[in-house]
């Protein structure tokens, strides 16, 4: 008798996520991340990850379907579903989440968003050039284009542009974290963190799932 064949195992599941990302310190220690996705496979949606001096991180995320995705692929302590609101105005950005207030204003355009906005975007979303573009990457401190996320996920960045931030300013539960300054010591919520310097990064995220 023939035994059955197993069943081929399902292909990985590649999610992409279209927007940008903030990160800064503060002078109370405190460092804070933004993702702000216009397109994703959630629909549009904006999240807050928040580092405390105290090594607590703390994911702040609009709706349970969001939390439940962001912190099976990150790191966190605590998840917090709460009203996470971003509005643009030209330079200026204004965040509503939860407890926290953030103000940012983008400033000039980095020499390195320069040369990441030469490389054409079908090249620099594809896992190989991630690959390739991950050593280099490495130069600047806690920055990886690819790497391993939680629950057996992949993930690699595609950045392609970069602003510093001429300004910003942050509270939560109307306490003023203090001026802003380098995102150090690294928070440690994935396998990579924005750069240390201040910044807003036009980024596209994929996930790839186990099958």
């Amino acid at each position: 008798m023939t035994a059955p064949r197993p069943s081929p195992a399902a292909p990985p599941r590649r999610l992409r996520f279209d927007g940008w990302i903030a990160g800064l310190g503060t002078a109370s220690g405190t460092r804070l991340v933004l993702g702000h996705w216009p397109r994703s496979p959630f629909g549009p949606f904006s999240d807050v990850m928040v580092a405390f001096p105290d090594g607590r991180r703390v994911l702040l995320a609009p709706r349970a379907d969001v939390a439940e995705f962001v912190a099976a692929t990150y790191r966190f302590e605590e998840v917090r579903v709460v009203p996470v609101d971003v509005v643009r105005d030209g330079r200026a950005w204004s965040v509503t989440a939860g407890p926290l207030r953030l103000r940012l204003r983008a400033g000039h355009r980095t020499p390195l968003g320069a040369v990441l906005r030469a490389v054409p975007l079908r090249l620099a979303t594809h896992p190989a050039w991630a690959r390739l573009t991950d050593l280099p990457a490495r130069l600047l401190p806690g920055v990886r284009t690819y790497g391993t996320a939680g629950n057996g996920r992949r993930e690699w960045y595609a950045a392609h542009d970069m602003w510093g931030l001429a300004a910003a300013g942050a509270r939560w539960d109307g306490a003023d974290l203090g001026r802003p300054g380098p995102l150090a010591p690294p928070p440690h919520f994935g396998f990579a963190q924005t750069p240390r310097r201040p910044c807003l990064v036009r980024v596209v995220s994929t996930v790839e799932l186990p099958g």
